[in-house]
């Protein structure tokens, strides 16, 4: 393991312990007794809460913590004031063991496209918190605009085969030798496994790997990015996929003193990542997750 991931995994212990003592504070049944199921209703209930700009339909627990792009809002603030309708388009991520409840959502105010990322904390049956990214299409035309939103992820969504599934720390380190990837500009020298038809689609649109003929390969080196930051934001062990927070640190790339703040998944299985879907946005370097890490 390089020295990049140590000190993720170093970085990333001491919360992970604080879930464990908060895990063993309030007993094992507590902490699991929302299924996939019921954490599956917890982002319909979002969902459909937000497209009608209610948060009062949600079953929150007291004192529910709510950001929105890292910055501690009341909850009812932000996207809820202003969103219009929600779209077609959503991709869940479940993470039992930590009772979390991800998805990336399609959404549109009346002057344009919102791509929406959430993650729901959990106890008790009862949303505790609401972590969410909101990248508006119209502000940052820098990206590509999305364009293949009008259908399920290819792969995204696949079964992962009983034979092939990893255990949880497993797809982590994984998912962790893209960040160190990107850190050293080389999958090569980081190791990083794709399966031939692995693609990367970026703000609804694709722009590495398999599915886009005119995309560069997935393996192609971009940038240094000596400065990116990874927290571990939920694991589908089922689905076999991973979501990343990261910060990639001021590259001189997108106005001063700017960095990419990103919800990111990866699809694993069989050792091998087979694809990347990410939503993000431009917000300062110094942008912190602030949320304990999943791992």
């Amino acid at each position: 393991m390089s020295r990049f991931l140590q000190a993720i995994h170093r970085s990333l212990a001491p919360a992970a312990g604080m879930l464990i003592l908060a895990a063993a504070a309030t007993g094992g049944a507590q902490a699991q007794d929302c299924d996939r199921a019921c954490l599956r209703d917890l982002i319909n209930k979002y969902v459909d809460a937000l497209g009608a700009r209610d948060p009062s339909r949600l079953p929150l627990a007291a004192g529910v913590r709510f950001t929105e792009d890292s910055r501690e809002l009341k909850l009812g603030e932000g996207l809820w004031k202003t969103v219009d309708r929600i779209g077609g388009f959503r991709q869940d991520y479940i993470d039992l063991k930590a009772q979390l409840a991800a998805a990336h959502v399609n959404a549109f105010e009346q002057d344009g496209q919102v791509l929406h990322s959430v993650l729901l904390h959990v106890a008790n049956r009862k949303i505790t918190g609401i972590e969410t990214q909101v990248y508006r299409v119209r502000d940052q035309p820098t990206f590509k605009p999305p364009d293949s939103l009008d259908r399920p992820l290819v792969g995204m969504g696949v079964p992962v085969p009983p034979d092939r599934r990893m255990p949880r720390a497993g797809l982590i380190r994984v998912a962790l030798t893209y960040t160190e990837a990107l850190r050293i500009a080389s999958f090569e020298k980081a190791g990083t496994p794709f399966a031939k038809e692995a693609y990367r689609m970026e703000n609804g649109a694709y722009t590495a790997g398999e599915g886009c003929p005119s995309c560069p390969p997935i393996l192609k080196p971009g940038r240094l990015h000596p400065d990116i930051k990874a927290s571990v934001a939920a694991v589908d062990e089922e689905e076999g996929i991973v979501l990343l927070w990261m910060n990639f640190g001021d590259t001189n790339s997108y106005g001063p003193g700017n960095a990419l703040v990103t919800f990111e998944a990866f699809k694993i299985w069989g050792g091998e990542i087979h694809a990347i879907n990410a939503f993000f946005r431009i917000l300062p370097k110094d942008t912190e997750r602030g949320w304990p890490s999943a791992e």
